[in-house]
């Protein structure tokens, strides 16, 4: 962090709720020293009650921009003024630009999956992708994996009161990329084995096997697996969760989500600063276990 803060500092924060968990200060905080950037990056407990509120107050003080977490993300993509084509297909914002009072929300959700799935070693453009799960995290990784040359992509959702936002979703992204996007029911467990016998990618966007409760996988056993299959979760905590271990023992190749938050965060700093994240050093000084 900085060591002082002068008349001249520009903030940027995050609003959600909780949010005292967030790691985003130390990693933004980090980059703006290492780069002498005169910025610091705070929290603040807001939900989506007052979340107009907030905003307004940031569009007044000219505040360059924000974060949004749960349970803003959605409601944000509602003030914007402006929205990037991804935001404005999945209806979520996670990070907003604030142009002399103008708003323009993007989600850098999916990007940050797309590029830990670079690190890890792995182009996806042109592959068969299946994902468990478009809530959330999900939806921005369904959208940008369609817009970044995925070539097919099966989600499996479950058919709740959500489910037609998904719905409108996938005609969307059907409609205006190259890449062919199936729903499914995540209940229908014969779609879903035979989806990943065809796909190159398995992404789990879903909490299920996430800490305390590592005993419970979203697949069943690992018939559902073969050996030239990636597999994927967005859950860190456990770094290896019970699906993943399930799928390194099939032969299969893995990673987590850890990294996916070190480049969602990055494309954030860049959509602020115009500067490029210092990642190596953010990921040895806060990432790397």
């Amino acid at each position: 962090m900085s060591k002082h803060v002068t008349g001249h500092t520009k903030m940027m924060c995050l609003l959600g709720s909780p949010v005292e968990h967030s790691i985003s200060p130390e990693m933004h905080n980090e980059a703006f020293l290492q780069l002498g950037l005169d910025c610091e990056y705070l929290v603040f407990d807001v939900g989506t009650e007052t979340l107009k509120t907030a905003v307004e107050g940031l569009r007044t003080m000219g505040v360059r921009g924000f974060n949004l977490t749960m349970p803003n993300k959605n409601l944000m993509a509602e003030i914007c003024d402006k929205l990037s084509e991804a935001s404005e297909i999945a209806g979520a914002v996670n990070t907003v630009v604030n142009d002399n009072g103008v708003l323009t929300g993007y989600t850098t959700d999916g990007i940050g999956y797309m590029m830990s799935a670079k690190d890890a070693g792995y182009d996806l453009k042109g592959k068969h992708l299946v994902q468990l799960g478009a809530g959330g995290a999900g939806t921005a990784i369904l959208v940008q994996a369609a817009l970044d040359g995925v070539s097919k992509l099966d989600v499996f959702n479950l058919k709740d009161a959500f489910w037609p936002r998904v719905e409108k979703i996938v005609e969307k992204l059907n409609e205006r990329t190259n890449c062919q996007v199936c729903l499914y029911d995540i209940s229908d467990l014969s779609d879903m084995k035979d989806c990943l016998w065809q796909a190159d990618f398995l992404v789990n966007t879903t909490p299920v096997g996430m800490a305390p409760n590592t005993d419970n996988s979203i697949i069943p056993d690992a018939s559902y697996f073969h050996k030239g299959l990636v597999v994927s979760d967005v859950v860190y905590n456990p770094e290896e969760t019970k699906m993943l271990k399930m799928a390194r023992e099939a032969g299969c190749e893995t990673f987590n989500g850890l990294y996916m938050l070190l480049y969602q965060g990055a494309a954030s700093f860049e959509l602020w600063t115009g500067k490029e994240m210092p990642v190596e050093l953010v990921k040895e000084k806060y990432f790397i276990r």
